[in-house]
């Protein structure tokens, strides 16, 4: 018996957007009241396919508790400040907003009016890289590599270069590993701004290499760190963990001779795997029902936007006195 806690409503019903109505029409924690879109087609087509309600945004943030926005970056910060003025909690995908300073008025709004806000950096939620997390109290880092590379997606037109679009998962993902601030960064990319490849190092020694793309003809989503004692790869897609290790080295006497043996062992950690999106909003509507914090902080969002906009400057060649500092 479905015992909804929380009525939750979805602005923007494109692709990721109609993901989010059907995540939240499938949890036993929420009641789906209605979807928002600029497109009143688009918004009655989906309100039918899940037996919910097309409304204008006023009606919806009057009806709902919680609330997704999928909408363009650039509409984020209108969107966003109307749910938190109408005191409903929002969820707001990646990147969180266009401008750093209009993204620090909204945390401190949303602190004010005591609205939880999260940002949709789903791969926090992929299990695998919840696995990773919990090694990272037994390992060192000492150098980090994530590749995001795929071919472009027909279709799909996000507004958002490469780096924005795609790395900023990498770049969350990296920012919340690292224990100290970042050293340097580099970056370099193609004209077109669909490949990118970025250098960061940070205060404590760890460094890292970052790449993105839209032109490679596999889609590839990998993390790989190196430890002083093993190395952990991740794959997003299939949301597997593996650790290797090296054997200490030893001499062993065979017929006479001096054989030397370095045996290789590797390691698979049981992941609990899931649907990361569910697990994303599910982690929200907890944070939303017992006034905490949300994994994903409006703080967080901010700090890989200003990585990404460093990053996407240099990348596209910027000379110094170009980039804004945003350090």
């Amino acid at each position: 018996m479905r015992d909804p806690d929380v009525t939750a409503g979805v602005v923007g019903v494109g692709s990721m957007g109609q993901n989010h109505v059907q995540v939240y029409s499938g949890l036993a924690s929420t009641d789906l009241v209605g979807v928002a879109d600029a497109d009143e087609e688009r918004a009655w087509s989906v309100a039918e396919e899940y037996g919910t309600s097309a409304l204008s945004r006023a009606e919806l943030l009057e009806r709902a508790d919680v609330v997704s926005v999928a909408v363009p970056t650039k509409y984020h910060a209108e969107i966003v400040r109307d749910c938190i003025e109408a005191g409903v909690h929002v969820l707001v995908e990646k990147p969180f907003v266009d401008d750093v300073e209009v993204g620090r008025e909204l945390a401190a709004l949303a602190d004010e009016r005591d609205v939880v806000l999260q940002v949709g950096h789903i791969e926090r939620f992929n299990p695998a890289v919840s696995a990773l997390f919990d090694l990272l109290s037994d390992i060192e880092p000492v150098a980090v590599t994530a590749n995001r590379l795929g071919p472009p997606v027909e279709g799909r037109q996000s507004g958002d270069d490469v780096v924005m679009d795609l790395m900023i998962h990498d770049i969350d993902v990296l920012l919340a590993m690292a224990g100290s601030e970042i050293e340097s960064l580099s970056a370099t990319g193609t004209e077109d701004k669909r490949y990118a490849t970025a250098q960061i190092a940070f205060e404590d020694g760890l460094v890292s290499t970052l790449r993105a793309s839209r032109i490679t003809q596999r889609k590839i989503r990998t993390l790989e760190i190196t430890a002083e004692d093993c190395l952990v790869n991740i794959d997003y897609i299939d949301q597997s963990v593996r650790i290797h290790r090296q054997s200490h080295p030893e001499y062993r006497r065979d017929d006479g001779t001096i054989r030397y043996r370095h045996e290789s062992v590797t390691e698979r950690p049981m992941v609990n795997t899931g649907e990361p999106l569910k697990r994303e909003l599910q982690s929200f509507v907890e944070a939303v029902k017992h006034g905490e914090e949300p994994v994903v902080t409006a703080e967080d969002g901010i700090r890989a936007i200003e990585v990404a906009q460093r990053i996407r400057d240099e990348a596209t060649g910027k000379r110094p006195e170009q980039i804004e500092a945003r350090w």
